[in-house]
């Protein structure tokens, strides 16, 4: 039995349980008392209007109204017309039977319990519940008699509780058997909620450890939207096709960067034992073979640390934020691209702003994202193109554009540039993490990267930072930014 239905079991159906035989036994508690109370309040009635006759009994003297008020009650038990219902008796001072409606005689060693407790009573009435000598429950009601009758001192009626007590328990055992219908029910019915529950959450068990082990292939059935099972198998799927997304794109990253490897590798290898057969250190081939050999060192150094910078990156972007001033960051960025971009064929458009623009950011990493960005877009234009720089703001922020001329992005590309591993159909040399790097520092000085593209006519990258305000304090939103200073890269 699993964790939820004994929960349930402990919980729910045992509060089910204790508030029916609850109810139950209030039911059976107030039939008893109602049922028993009726009868008394029947018999009490019948006493008192006889009790009531007393009243009106007169004679010419003490004594004499004492003897009529004797034979009164003597004749009303002899005409008593409820025989069949109730015995009607007339007790002595004793509790001994003077007369009784049944002609019998009868004699108790002791005085009932109903007569004592109506001598008792501060409203002269008793009453008692018993067994008969024939083992019958009957029910004994006395009222002590409030006016002188001769030897007459209570009257007193029996009735037997036979009816009384067969109906009660036709009532009881319907009561409990509705109990025990609203507990099977309540029993069926959460069991059966239950199950739906405890079957799709076992489904999506299985299918969760499918998937940790690997399988990413693994899917649960598509649930409804309305319900909580159905929105968590949803998500559940939802992650396992990010997650093989994801997977495939390492594939791909993998592969890519394992060819970016191999080809400027097999260059230095080749120029190598080229070289290595060279004796005369003028000979062409032995300059070219250098200068080849440099190149491709240096591209296979910005790539291994634009790995190592993405692997930091990973465990949490940490930076060393203080005042700078914009125009002078992007500037210098500019300079140190110029002249690759020079020799790549292209134009650098960008005139400098006069006044400063501020902003709270970290240096290294500000010239990190310029530099990703600007390198993109020497890499995706064409010979004779312009890479363009503009600053723009709106009073709370300030916007970096910079605009290449090159191929441009495919729409179906586009909303996946920033994705870690991603590398579009038409892209060239490189890792595909640039614009990942560039995302995750720039979320993480409260700005944004943006891109807009248009095939043949090429990209646009925004760039976006609050203007800093402040006097050498950082803004709000960098209270709790790290300051740990930039590993160096």
């Amino acid at each position: 039995m699993n964790s939820i239905t004994k929960r349930w079991l402990r919980s729910s159906l045992l509060i089910t349980f204790l508030l029916v035989a609850g109810a139950v036994s209030i039911y059976i508690y107030t039939l008893i008392s109602g049922s028993y109370n009726g009868v008394q309040q029947a018999m009490l009635s019948r006493i008192s209007s006889m009790g009531g006759q007393l009243k009106i009994t007169t004679g010419q003297s003490a004594e004499q109204t004492s003897q009529s008020r004797g034979s009164l009650l003597r004749r009303m038990v002899e005409q008593f017309d409820e025989k069949d219902k109730f015995e009607f008796m007339l007790l002595d001072s004793e509790g001994q039977v003077i007369a009784t409606s049944s002609g019998g005689t009868l004699r108790y060693e002791k005085a009932p319990e109903d007569f004592l407790m109506a001598m008792e009573s501060p409203n002269s009435s008793g009453r008692s519940v018993y067994a008969s000598v024939t083992g019958e429950r009957v029910m004994a009601i006395s009222v002590m008699v409030p006016y002188p009758a001769e030897d007459v001192a209570a009257l007193r009626m029996v009735t037997s509780l036979t009816m009384v007590d067969q109906m009660m328990v036709e009532r009881v055992l319907l009561a409990l058997g509705i109990g025990a219908v609203i507990l099977l029910f309540s029993a069926w019915s959460g069991v059966f909620f239950i199950r739906s529950i405890v079957r799709p959450l076992d489904e999506v068990a299985k299918t969760a450890n499918a998937i940790a082990r690997g399988d990413l292939s693994a899917r649960l059935p598509e649930g409804s939207d309305g319900d909580e099972i159905g929105r968590l198998c949803n998500t559940i799927n939802q992650m396992a096709g990010e997650l093989s997304k994801t997977e495939r794109l390492q594939n791909e990253f993998i592969s890519s960067v394992s060819h970016e490897l191999r080809t400027p590798l097999t260059s230095i290898r080749g120029w190598v034992e080229t070289i290595a057969h060279i004796r005369d250190p003028e000979d062409e081939n032995y300059r070219k073979g250098l200068s080849i050999i440099g190149r491709e060192t240096d591209r296979l150094y910005d790539m291994v640390e634009e790995l190592l910078s993405f692997s930091r990156l990973q465990s949490g972007v940490k930076l060393e934020c203080r005042p700078l001033d914009l125009v002078a960051e992007l500037t210098d960025a500019a300079l140190f691209m110029e002249a690759r971009i020079r020799a790549e064929g292209l134009r650098l458009v960008y005139e400098e702003p006069e006044l400063p623009l501020p902003i709270w950011a970290d240096g290294s990493r500000l010239r990190q994202v310029f530099i990703n960005v600007m390198d993109n877009a020497v890499k995706y234009s064409s010979p004779g193109g312009a890479i363009t720089l503009d600053l723009l703001q709106d009073g709370e922020n300030v916007y970096v554009l910079i605009k290449d001329e090159g191929r441009g992005i495919a729409p179906d590309d586009l909303e996946n540039v920033k994705l870690k591993f991603f590398k579009g159909k038409g892209a060239v040399r490189g890792s595909g993490i640039g614009l990942a790097v560039v995302d995750e520092i720039m979320t993480a000085l409260d700005g944004s990267a943006d891109i807009s593209s248009e095939l043949g006519k090429g990209t646009t990258v925004t760039l976006r930072l609050p203007i800093y305000r402040g006097s050498g304090e950082a803004p709000d939103w960098a209270v709790n930014a790290p300051k740990e200073s930039p590993e160096k890269e």
